[in-house]
């Protein structure tokens, strides 16, 4: 059994609201202290999720991003500020995790993730979320996962909707079959120009923040062993009705994608 780090006596004081909760506690917090999270992608959904892991002291935090700050990306991207604009986005939200809180480790990984690239990256960590924008991004990542055998919390985002759930396809269910892919979900990319990026068809700056601030709490979920994560399960949510619905979804065969 691996052994958890101790907590240091700044640490006990700025997560007391974590540990005074039971199911949390000193041992959930020293797991959080102990993780190692890939956040792949940072910008609208990515800047809540390394704002709040920061906060709750995740212990080291590994940013995939190679693009740099623009003027458009502030309306959602909240973890980069005007004074970012042209910078590196990993080194920018890298500068504003420390800001948040000096104990957490940054990982920057300024490229574009690839099928190539991406089980070698994956490999790294304990856990991997998905912020990206684009499918093929997407279905490297989640293909990833699966081989290295990784927790992945993905989420995606329309004009005023999103959409969330967590990938463990090397693990049975609790009938004994095998948990759902992201191809199970989505077989193949869509046609290219099909589904309109956000600089096309426009996005809310605060509807990303919902989704991101979700992935963050299911991965402190994942990390800690509390709750039900959102295995086989998608979450959907409405911005414009207030609405979040929950549809169950399934392996479509019995291999190992």
């Amino acid at each position: 059994m691996t052994t958890l780090p101790p907590l240091t006596d700044d640490e006990l004081e700025r997560y007391a609201r974590h540990i005074v909760l039971p199911e949390i506690g000193g041992p959930g917090q020293r797991k959080l202290k102990a993780a190692r999270v890939l956040v792949v992608g940072a910008g609208g959904l990515g800047a809540p999720v390394l704002a709040y892991l920061a906060a709750a002291g995740v212990g080291m935090l590994g940013i995939v991003d190679d693009d740099a700050v623009s003027l458009s990306n502030l309306q959602r991207q909240v973890i980069h500020g005007t004074d970012s604009l042209g910078r590196s986005k990993a080194e920018s939200a890298r500068d504003a995790i420390l800001r948040i809180n000096p104990h957490v480790e940054v990982e920057l990984h300024e490229l574009r993730l690839t099928s190539e690239n991406a089980p070698a990256l994956v490999a790294g960590y304990d856990l991997v979320i998905d912020g990206t924008d684009n499918f093929e991004t997407r279905f490297a990542v989640a293909d990833a996962c699966a081989q290295e055998k990784r927790p992945l919390v993905h989420a995606a985002v329309g004009r005023f909707d999103g959409s969330l759930t967590v990938l463990k396809p090397f693990e049975s269910s609790a009938d004994g079959g095998k948990n759902p892919s992201y191809r199970d979900l989505f077989p193949e990319p869509p046609p290219p120009g099909l589904v309109p990026s956000c600089a096309a068809a426009g996005v809310v700056g605060a509807l990303v923040g919902v989704m991101g601030t979700l992935q963050a709490m299911e991965a402190i979920k994942l990390i800690t062993g509390i709750g039900e994560p959102l295995v086989g399960r998608l979450l959907l949510y409405d911005a414009l009705a207030a609405r979040f619905d929950t549809i169950r979804y399934k392996r479509r065969d019995s291999g190992d994608g």
